[in-house]
């Protein structure tokens, strides 16, 4: 077996193939395009004559089995590079084909069409053995969807370019040597890109000598039923696909009465649509899948049919409603039928392995061309038969499109069983098409995969973390393990603020906290325990006593975060036993999150220790403030005290404290203070001389330094009002000398005193 091109070689085959795909392209529109069905026209050709016209651009893939009986004695690339340069060659016989018709003999001029154009379908179909294995050998890796579709966006360029030319060279009403000069122009590209494939490496290839009989393979595909349901599907939408699009040109013809040129023109309007199309598939197929975008295309396609059902007859005779009309159609139907043959394609190779690509690829294009040629063939004949029995052309081409709908409804049901292939759900592809914070992280992330400038790299993983979306997973994975720091906690920092993780983020984020501490460990500590993944937790109880202080402190943050009571304890011994303050810190942010009363206590002692830093003793405050559920009240009031420069500091303390006392008493009054005593109500008078009391006890608290009245004021709270453990710690504090000079802990107890009050009275309200 030929061994896979190493990255600088792929690169280079790959530039090759896309110059061979431009002269290719340009071969196949000035030969066998719609030039050929624009030029039988101009001959007055029957329908039948151009539906046989279209089912032979199908012939090709009945001569497949040839080409590979071929394949056992010569190589893959040089069978395509031989038939690419003779089916050129052999569409000779339609370069004389303009002379005798302007001799006057039309009927051996469409016979030398019909020879040209079946000739060049015959070699072609031998020589395109090679091309599913050469396109797979050269879109492997994960770029694979992308690749393929950029070789789509080339061909759909290149086609829109020749056929304006062809547009343009036409006019009204050519001389027809004319299209002799476009044939022979499209035989010269053909002979030249038959010539430089030759210079692409052969493909990986199965071991010589295995043989499989046609029946064999189809037996094989119709065992498994993925791949069943897909060629179901394939037939259908080849079908649809060819016959829609070939006789949408007759439609221009026969009913609108459009001339070469302007069909022509129209053809170039349907190439933007293949571009259009794919350039969103290169966009979004390696983010979302193969499966939604096909369905997305087929569904289009289906929207671009029905106007043609319900166009009024009058509407025909205007020329700009016909010009509108048919541009908008082409757009839209090619956009839809060829993104479907397309995405069709890159969903076959996601489904086959590999060494069944040359086999299954057989049957793949021979479903294919059953499905365009009888298609194509039966629609022509049915429009002769219609028109023969007296319906008018645009009732014929209605009853047409009816049929072509409803096998398309039929399609879009068949396709909901698709096996997904690790596509996004189609709601979640919607979702992402429609969003602009995932296109956006889309195009940053093909921006990150081109980029080599690792600071670059590092501004994008930044911007990453600025548009959080899911589909940034993968890609974050990736440079995670980048040998560069910066970039590793970049990537994180990115990780960090998605929703939810997947299975393989999960992974990796535990491995590392092993593999990575002092340097990234801690950022994926905190991760795991922001997305709640609690398999990580026994991980995170070992790490806590971590050497590194960043990651043993994250990982006491995160088991709070998962709800590990139980190694609550366990983190109250490491805070008090160590020195650090970042790790005291930490772990008084824990258990904030904790929200214990039981550790009101172990804070208490953090500020009973010999001189605790300034932050330190904001955080435990902050801390025990978050455990008696009033944080968000009592944060601003703390932001406002430590504002206050070292000489005001504690008389400002007092002042805010003697606020809290007195609004809490405002608010008392202005709720129950008007209401007379009632016996039926006892608590009335409990709360009315609580009320009269608090500002006293305040006073006497933060100004006298003796907490003796409010720790009384405290302990005759009703305890179904309060927590009993916090209430007596607090009332405890209070008659504390050691902690009696703290201002933010008497700020603290005075607030959370009035906000009981505030509680006390909305009850009774």
């Amino acid at each position: 077996m030929t061994e896979a091109l190493s990255p600088y070689r792929l690169s280079k085959a790959r530039e090759l193939y896309n110059i061979f795909n431009v002269f290719n392209a340009l071969s196949w529109n000035f030969l066998v395009g719609s030039i050929v069905t624009i030029f039988a026209m101009r001959l007055n050709a029957s329908s039948t004559y151009i539906g046989l016209l279209s089912a032979v651009v199908y012939i090709a893939f009945f001569f497949l089995p040839l080409g590979k009986l071929l394949a056992r004695r010569f190589s893959i690339v040089g069978i395509f590079s031989f038939a690419w340069t003779w089916r050129a060659f052999f569409m000779a016989t339609a370069v004389f084909a303009p002379f005798a018709a302007a001799a006057g003999r039309r009927d051996l001029a469409l016979g030398l069409l019909l020879l040209g154009v079946s000739l060049f379908h015959i070699i072609r179909g031998i020589g395109m053995i090679g091309n599913n294995p050469i396109l797979s050998s050269l879109s492997a890796g994960p770029d694979r969807g992308a690749y393929m579709t950029q070789i789509q966006i080339i061909n759909s360029a290149t086609g829109m370019f020749s056929g304006f030319a062809i547009a343009m060279l036409l006019g009204r009403e050519p001389p027809l040597y004319l299209y002799s000069i476009i044939f022979a122009v499209g035989i010269g590209c053909g002979i030249f890109s038959g010539t430089l494939v030759k210079k692409i490496p052969e493909p990986p290839m199965e071991e010589s000598g295995k043989k499989i009989k046609f029946f064999t393979i189809f037996k094989e595909a119709l065992a498994k039923p993925s791949l069943r349901q897909f060629m179901g599907i394939l037939f259908l939408v080849a079908l649809i696909s060819g016959v829609s699009r070939a006789f949408l040109i007759v439609y221009s013809r026969e009913v609108f009465k459009q001339s070469d040129g302007m069909v022509s023109l129209y053809s170039v309007f349907g190439g933007l649509g293949n571009l259009m199309i794919g350039l969103m598939i290169k966009f979004l197929v390696d983010r979302i899948g193969a499966k939604p975008i096909f369905i997305i295309c087929v569904f289009t396609g289906l929207a671009s049919m029905i106007p043609i059902i319900f166009l009024p007859a009058g509407a025909i005779d205007s020329f700009t409603t016909g010009i509108l009309f048919l541009t908008c159609i082409f757009f839209v139907m090619n956009f839809g039928f060829l993104g479907s043959e397309g995405i069709a394609q890159t969903y076959f190779l996601g489904l086959v392995p590999m060494d069944l690509m040359l086999d299954m690829g057989i049957l793949y294009f021979f479903i294919f061309g059953v499905a365009g040629a009888g298609g194509s063939f039966a629609a022509g004949l049915l429009l002769d038969i219609l028109s023969g029995i007296g319906l008018s052309k645009i009732i014929s081409f209605k009853i047409l499109y009816v049929v072509l709908i409803g096998l398309t409804v039929f399609v879009l049901v068949l396709q909901r069983k698709l096996t997904p292939l690790g596509a996004l759900p189609f709601r979640g592809a919607l979702e992402v098409i429609f969003s602009f914070r995932d296109l956006r992280a889309i195009s940053l992330l093909d921006r990150l995969n081109k980029t080599s400038d690792s600071h670059e790299e590092e501004l994008l993983l930044g911007a990453l973390h600025d548009t959080p979306s899911q589909l940034a997973i993968k890609g974050l994975l990736v440079r995670a393990r980048s040998p560069r720091l910066a970039i590793r906690l970049e990537s994180l920092r990115a990780m960090e603020t998605l929703k939810t993780l997947n299975e393989d983020a999960e992974k990796a984020l535990m491995t590392d906290l092993v593999n990575n501490p002092f340097t990234t460990a801690y950022i994926s500590a905190r991760i795991l325990g922001n997305h709640g993944v609690f398999s990580a937790t026994p991980l995170l109880r070992e790490l806590a006593a971590s050497r590194d202080y960043m990651l043993a402190g994250e990982a006491m943050i995160a088991l709070a975060r998962l709800g590990d009571e139980a190694f609550r304890p366990q983190i109250e011994q490491i805070i008090l036993k160590t020195k650090n303050p970042r790790l005291k810190i930490m772990g008084v942010e824990a258990f904030g999150i904790y929200a214990s009363p039981n550790s009101l206590s172990v804070l208490l002692d953090i500020l009973r220790s010999a001189n605790p830093p300034p932050y330190l003793r904001d955080e435990v405050i902050l801390a025990m403030a978050a455990i008696l559920d009033t944080q968000n009240l009592f944060y601003p009031v703390l932001v406002r005290f430590l504002e206050a420069d070292q000489k005001s500091a504690e008389p400002l303390a007092a002042t805010l404290a003697m606020d809290e006392a007195e609004a809490a008493f405002e608010y008392y009054k202005s709720n129950l203070g008007s209401r007379r005593l009632n016996k039926k109500i006892p608590e009335l008078a409990l709360i009315a001389g609580h009320a009269k009391n608090i500002q006293a006890a305040a006073a006497a608290y933060v100004r006298d330094k003796n907490g003796a009245p409010l720790s009384r004021w405290i302990l005759e709270i009703p305890e179904d009002l309060s927590h009993s453990i916090g209430q007596m710690v607090l009332a405890e504090a209070a008659l504390d000398d050691e902690l009696i000079g703290l201002n933010r802990l008497q700020l603290l107890i005075v607030h959370w005193a009035a906000h009981e009050l505030r509680l006390w009275v909305n009850r009774l309200k």
